[in-house]
């Protein structure tokens, strides 16, 4: 699962690091150590018509276009990719609207004799993150548009494996599409990782 990042990184160095042209608009984005589902947060998408990346804030909980209610969102914060292809709720937007998400690092939390130990799991290079997504646009009963993703999951690497039973698709600049982001994602996780302990408050 993955339900806590930080983005803190400048929106100006996302726009370069994940080559968003520089006329596009730049989100109003204000770093966030520790960003939770339903948080506004910048996702890089391919906006066909203009053939070009843009880097758009997104609702994070994906609401599929059909659905009725957008608290339908919570629970669809995380993509399994395990069969991710047949399941209703994603199965339109894994062929038509993947996406990148832009993070810093993510959080899991490890069982101890005291509690529950939050750990910060970021590329071994401390550089930005890309975590695989999915978006989709949805349309209120009042009319309004909302734009939501969801993060892809998949079973963990050796690393994760000791604190949770699954963990984003991370994926390195090696494999980012040049230009769409369309069918080509792969989706396992493919980055060197490390972690580390957060202390907590007393």
């Amino acid at each position: 699962m993955c339900g806590r990042v930080r983005l803190s990184s400048d929106v100006s160095e996302i726009k370069l690091v994940f080559s968003i042209p520089p006329h596009r608009p730049t989100p109003n984005f204000a770093p966030s150590w520790n960003a939770a589902p339903t948080d506004q947060l910048p996702v890089v998408r391919f906006d066909a018509k203009a053939g070009e990346r843009s880097l758009d804030l997104t609702r994070w909980g994906l609401v599929p276009f059909w659905s009725k209610d957008i608290k339908v969102g919570f629970a669809n914060i995380n993509a399994k990719a395990e069969g991710i292809e047949s399941k209703p709720a994603f199965r339109e937007a894994f062929q038509r609207r993947r996406c990148l998400v832009p993070v810093d690092n993510f959080y899991e939390w490890k069982k101890t004799a005291t509690g529950k130990q939050p750990y910060a799991i970021a590329l071994a290079d401390k550089a930005l993150m890309a975590l695989a997504g999915l978006w989709e646009n949805w349309r209120s009963p009042a009319g309004e548009w909302v734009r939501t993703f969801a993060i892809i999951t998949t079973t963990p690497n050796e690393l994760c494996a000791e604190l949770h039973n699954r963990m984003p698709v991370v994926l390195g600049p090696h494999v980012w599409p040049r230009r769409g982001l369309g069918r080509s994602l792969p989706m396992r996780a493919n980055s060197r990782l490390c972690s580390r302990p957060i202390r907590r408050k007393r």
